[in-house]
């Protein structure tokens, strides 16, 4: 049986690179820390060599080595999902009547965030209101974070 690819790997090839490549924008670190994972991986460069490359060559790069961490795949996503495209988790919460900001959650709530009938319903209009890309999105939330959505499993599997 063929192994599912992670809900990062599942996006295109020119998605997951204009994600790295934001990353790379927004986030102080995240040259540095990319031009690691690439040096990391062989190839004769150190990162002081990588960091001096242009942010679209550390992503391709990064993406081309398979450079990148579960951790930073979780990070990349959470930048798509909160940061450039909340519309699928302000859906979600909307329905459940889940406080949040924008789509983000304060803080000081504590998972689980709704009971599990509210998040079917939450998961229901996700995918009625956005089809692929929202179930793309709960199946990152399977995937990464069931636990504070309990009943999620059953509308969206971790397969797809």
């Amino acid at each position: 049986m063929a192994k599912i690819p992670s809900p990062f790997k599942s996006l295109s090839a020119e998605r997951r690179l204009s994600l790295v490549q934001e990353a790379l924008v927004k986030h102080k670190g995240a040259k540095a820390l990319y031009a690691q994972r690439i040096a990391a991986k062989g190839g004769g460069f150190r990162a002081a060599t990588l960091i001096s490359w242009p942010a679209d060559r550390i992503a391709k790069e990064s993406l081309r080595l398979g450079a990148l961490t579960p951790q930073d795949e979780l990070e990349l996503l959470q930048l798509l999902y909160v940061d450039l495209e909340p519309q699928y988790q302000i859906t979600f919460l909307d329905t459940m009547g889940v406080s949040h900001e924008n789509g983000v959650i304060p803080e000081d709530l504590e998972a689980p965030y709704a009971a599990a009938e509210a998040v079917v319903r939450g998961a229901e209009a996700v995918l009625a209101n956005h089809g692929d890309a929202g179930r793309h999105y709960l199946r990152t939330l399977v995937v990464y974070n069931l636990s504070a959505w309990p009943g999620l499993d059953t509308v969206v599997s971790a397969e797809g």
